[in-house]
């Protein structure tokens, strides 16, 4: 009993989140902690999650012709002039190199907090006719920011892992096009492989990334009523193409300048899907990001060990050819009880005991992690149960989490009620706006909350602004965030 204590959770979800969030990450063997605060060591089980997401979204991107690149991640001090009010937005988070072994280097070098500097830089030299357009780009790498003060594994690191995309464009209408598309692709992979809801919308003119003529965001709900970003996607206008030189013959052969995208994910959906799904017993993960869909348990005495290791690696020869992600547990250091513990920490989405009896009745004992819920099946039926089970699994977490979002989106018409239940209960506050900086500069100020996003869906407006009164033009979310 003690060494299931040590290795289970022991910080109730309800009770203290951050700690327990802690110890899911650690203790479900996803990342160690690096001796540089701010930095963390993805573990291999953690690492798997983030390829399958990679590999998700870069079959989309492939799909519809875009290409995959590599960008150094050292970016002259020079160049990120030539876009200072963009760069101006990063500076206080950015880690910079001023020296090279012993030799103080003329320019200082930035490490790439984002890449739009240095890839328009090069752009400009890769494009010269309408020909060469569109020009579209996607990028798998690390970006880094100085988060010293405050941070959370996945969700707020100095150095995190993410893709980024930069398209160039001949108009408007295709970088509009663009921008929906992605951000199209992100909602489809959080909604239905990470079975997170997302809510669509455009962020404020505060809040939008800076340089961008408007950036589209995705925003989910925490357990704690925080609001996270998911995922970001950029219409960058010809704001970078002006500075960067980014033009090109049109078909009339009269130069023009571009229109360019960028957008966005990280990690930090992997902060999302711990936070949203997990237990009191540690991951529940939805099974088609889970990098292991089912584990399967031999439990003997030491007489039946030879026939009970057998059958289960039959069976797992058998399951593994219908393309599931499966193991075999035969660790015998271990009892059967530890494995249980161990496997629900990890969140695997099903458990197969199997032992003597099991076998000589032809069944098997399949265990849902998401419920906890014991069936018995008949062996002939595996392959038919576990795939019904998997799909009942995956959607059952995106309803649960969609219905606990909705119940926490509410609509304010009062101010003062508004900030108590920010600072009680938090969650997603629909509130009109008068569309003016001062009204929602103050309401962060005094309440922490700031607009999250205007979404794309129309809900009820009562046309006075939360804050001032008057005149409103949009209503909006609010929402602590992370």
């Amino acid at each position: 009993m003690s060494e299931l204590k040590d290795i289970g959770i022991t910080t109730r979800k309800e009770d203290d989140f951050s700690e327990w969030y802690t110890q899911v990450v650690t203790k479900a063997g996803l990342i160690d902690y690096s001796p540089v605060k701010g930095f963390i060591v993805l573990k291999p089980y953690g690492y798997r999650i983030w390829e399958i997401i990679k590999e998700s979204l870069d079959k989309k991107l492939k799909e519809s012709g875009h290409q995959n690149g590599f960008l150094p991640i050292l970016i002259p001090e020079s160049l990120l002039s030539k876009e200072k009010d963009h760069f101006k937005g990063f500076t206080p988070e950015v880690f910079w190199v001023t020296k090279a072994g012993d030799t103080i280097l003329p320019d200082k070098l930035a490490v790439r907090p984002t890449s739009e500097t240095l890839a328009y830089q090069i752009f400009s030299k890769w494009i010269m006719s309408y020909r060469d357009l569109p020009l579209k780009i996607n990028f798998w790498n690390s970006a880094l920011r100085a988060e010293i003060k405050s941070t959370k594994p996945f969700i707020r690191n100095s150095e995190f892992l993410w893709q980024e995309g930069h398209t160039v464009h001949e108009n408007q209408q295709e970088a509009e096009e663009e921008v929906l598309l992605i951000l199209n692709y992100y909602h489809s992979i959080i909604e239905n492989f990470l079975a997170i809801p997302t809510l669509k919308g455009i962020k404020s003119e505060r809040e939008k990334f800076v340089g961008a003529l408007y950036t589209n965001t995705l925003e989910s709900l925490m357990p704690d009523g925080k609001a996270l970003q998911m995922a970001t996607s950029h219409n960058l206008g010809q704001n970078f193409s002006k500075p960067f030189e980014i033009r090109f013959l049109g078909r009339d052969s009269k130069q023009y300048f571009a229109w360019q995208t960028s957008w966005g994910i990280s990690w930090r959906l992997i902060g999302a899907l711990i936070m949203i799904h997990g237990d009191n017993k540690g991951l529940i993960l939805p099974p088609k990001i889970a990098p292991i869909q089912v584990v399967i348990v031999p439990i003997f005495k030491k007489k039946d060990r030879a026939i009970v290791i057998e059958e289960s690696k039959k069976l797992f020869a058998e399951l593994n050819s219908f393309d599931l992600r499966i193991t075999v547990d035969d660790r015998e250091e271990y009892t059967a009880g530890w494995k249980f513990n161990d496997w629900e920490i990890k969140g695997v989405p099903l458990r197969i005991n199997i032992g003597l009896r099991d076998i000589n009745n032809n069944n098997l004992e399949i265990v849902r992690r998401d419920t906890g819920e014991k069936m018995s099946i008949k062996r002939k039926d595996c392959i038919n149960s576990l795939h019904v089970y998997l799909d009942q699994i995956q959607k059952s977490l995106f309803e649960k989490a969609k219905i606990i979002q909705n119940n926490n989106i509410v609509k304010i018409t009062n101010y003062d009620e508004m900030k108590k239940l920010l600072n009680e209960k938090g969650g997603f506050i629909l509130a009109d706006w008068c569309e003016k900086e001062e009204c929602e500069n103050n309401i962060k100020i005094e309440t922490g909350a700031d607009i999250r996003l205007i979404p794309f869906e129309k809900y009820p407006s009562d046309n006075k602004c939360i804050y001032c009164n008057e005149n409103s033009k949009k209503t909006v979310i609010f929402a602590k965030a992370y």
